[in-house]
């Protein structure tokens, strides 16, 4: 019997390199690995400026994690103490994880979007209305049922009791307190360039791009990956959260043109951003046409559950592609394609005509 060939890792799932790569001058990329499913790295950046460096995306919130960090700054000749700010692209522990230990130990600043927000942070107000039906269940522990009905999550006794307390006591966490949060088109000078900021949610509500247009360099975290599509969830603050990434997308894609090298948060740099933006965005619209054949297929009401079938193999099923899978339905829902019924307290689809 023929075994199949053996699956091809993408970029953005092989393990971290301990190699420094310098990008352009003054700028510097180094890989921290992290545990993951479907990422082995994280690029951490080091922007070099008279008054030392800037770090963006520093890791997990891990001492191993950390330990890399330090490992890093010994390979460049950086000594820890010459790290005066961090910026975290968005509210996800493998970017945010080693900010907190940076400013313990550096007083460096944290520099973040001005909506950053880590969604189990009971000292920060919510950031949607929990009085809406619709919004409640997005603040459910994630073994609970999922606002689309079904089962929660599958987690372990021992990580649930973990994120419970994580919620009550954030600081065991160690979550980052920013100490400047940039507004959307807001410019900032470091690493002697001038920034310019760019609000891009869609993974995340609070992710932030940020763009060199001086010498053509563009930050641009997991909103723009150079082989990988970034997760959308369904449990986003934002009813349409797969229109906000679209319009993300557009966003960024026009600044294409000016666009010299794009420097992901995981895998490769690359250089045709415009070009990937769109790649990600078709991508998008032909799950989207899967789901509509799939209603006419199926021709009943049918579970976010079921529907995620048509979408993601049998080694990608699970609750995170239950919940980008919902985040595609709202869309088409919102767009006044679908119907959806709550039966038995599970949401079903149709399409509708």
């Amino acid at each position: 019997m023929t075994q199949p060939a053996p699956r091809i890792p993408k970029q953005e799932q092989l393990p971290a390199s301990d190699d420094i790569l310098e990008i352009a001058p003054g700028v510097l990329r180094a890989q921290l690995p992290i545990s993951i499913p479907g990422l082995g790295h994280v690029n951490m950046y080091v922007l070099e400026d008279e008054r030392g460096v800037t770090l963006v995306d520093p890791g997990l919130p891990e001492k191993a994690s950390y330990a890399v960090v330090k490992k890093r700054l010994v390979q460049m000749g950086v000594p820890l103490k010459r790290v005066h700010s961090v910026i975290v692209t968005h509210s996800h522990p493998d970017h945010f994880g080693g900010a907190h230990w940076l400013r313990a130990e550096t007083g460096c600043d944290i520099i973040t979007h001005e909506k950053f927000r880590v969604f189990w942070d009971p000292t920060e107000p919510p950031d949607v209305d929990i009085d809406d039906p619709d919004n409640a269940p997005k603040h459910r522990m994630p073994w609970e049922p999922p606002p689309w009905g079904g089962p929660g999550m599958d987690i372990p006794f021992k990580r649930r009791a973990r994120i419970a307390v994580t919620r009550r006591i954030p600081k065991l966490m160690r979550l980052p307190r920013p100490t400047i949060r940039l507004a959307d088109a807001e410019h900032f000078s470091f690493a002697r360039r001038e920034w310019v900021a760019i609000h891009t949610p869609g993974h995340t509500a609070d992710h932030l791009c940020l763009f060199d247009p001086e010498h053509g360099l563009m930050l641009c975290g997991d909103h723009v990956l150079p082989t990988i599509t970034p997760h959308i969830s369904g449990m986003m603050p934002a009813k349409d959260p797969l229109n906000l990434f679209f319009e993300s997308l557009d966003k960024v894609a026009a600044f294409g043109p000016q666009v010299k090298i794009a420097l992901p948060a995981h895998g490769d740099i690359f250089t045709d951003l415009a070009g990937r933006a769109n790649d990600i965005k078709e991508h998008h619209v032909g799950r989207l046409q899967k789901l509509r054949d799939a209603c006419i297929e199926v021709n009943r009401p049918t579970t976010v559950m079921e529907m995620s079938t048509y979408l993601f193999s049998p080694r990608s099923q699970g609750g995170m592609a239950d919940s980008e899978t919902y985040a595609h339905l709202e869309h088409l829902r919102l767009a006044g394609e679908m119907d959806r019924v709550d039966i038995d307290g599970r949401y079903q689809y149709t399409l509708k005509g």
